[in-house]
């Protein structure tokens, strides 16, 4: 793989020739390839739900969640390209091997003018600035698409997602109608 990586992140990217298409290389060797999430997507969404730790399911969906149904599965990998965006980090392997390892989605609010951003990063993959790098794509789909501010709801105990966020210029907020989870958002004009 062509290193085209920079010192923020360390890992390296390459281009596949369509928007939002990357190959990435861990340090370690492993490849994956970042792309838009498709329909077809939904089983290896719900297979790879099941290496989630139950704290990295409660920190993502902000309850305990056992089982991703197919229902949901498809719901989730059902985009609304005009009003979402949603970005998976899949194995480089068979369809059928492959699981996803991370996930960010955004999603227009009704006035288009705010999104709420959501991501997940499997703990396999922790520590390697992935969120961050997720996140900052999002952040860049929110702009091109003119949203005004991108905001997320996060649980107070989660100081990983907290501090991500704080570090990439999202200020932190009281949630009005959920005790235990913040908000965080992010002007984008």
């Amino acid at each position: 793989m062509t290193a085209r990586g920079t010192r923020k992140y360390p890992f390296t990217r390459l281009p596949l020739g369509r928007p939002w298409c990357e190959a990435i290389e861990l340090p370690d060797g492993r490849r994956f390839i970042l792309r838009p999430m498709q329909p077809s997507d939904a089983p290896m969404l719900r297979r790879s739900f099941l290496r989630l730790t139950p704290d990295e399911v409660r920190m993502r969906f902000m309850h305990p969640i056992k089982e991703l149904t197919p229902q949901y599965a498809s719901r989730l990998a059902s985009i609304d390209h005009e009003h979402e965006f949603a970005l998976v980090l899949v194995e480089a392997r068979s369809p059928e091997e492959a699981l996803i390892g991370a996930v960010v989605r955004v999603a227009m609010d009704a006035d288009g003018r705010q999104a709420e951003f959501a991501i997940i990063v499997g703990g396999e993959l922790k520590r390697q600035r992935l969120g961050r790098y997720l996140l900052t794509r999002a952040i860049e789909w929110a702009r091109k698409k003119g949203i005004k501010v991108l905001y997320g709801l996060v649980l107070e105990d989660n100081e990983p997602m907290l501090s991500l966020a704080r570090s990439l210029g999202f200020s932190r907020h009281r949630s009005h109608d959920n005790s235990g989870v913040v908000e965080v958002r992010k002007l984008l004009q």
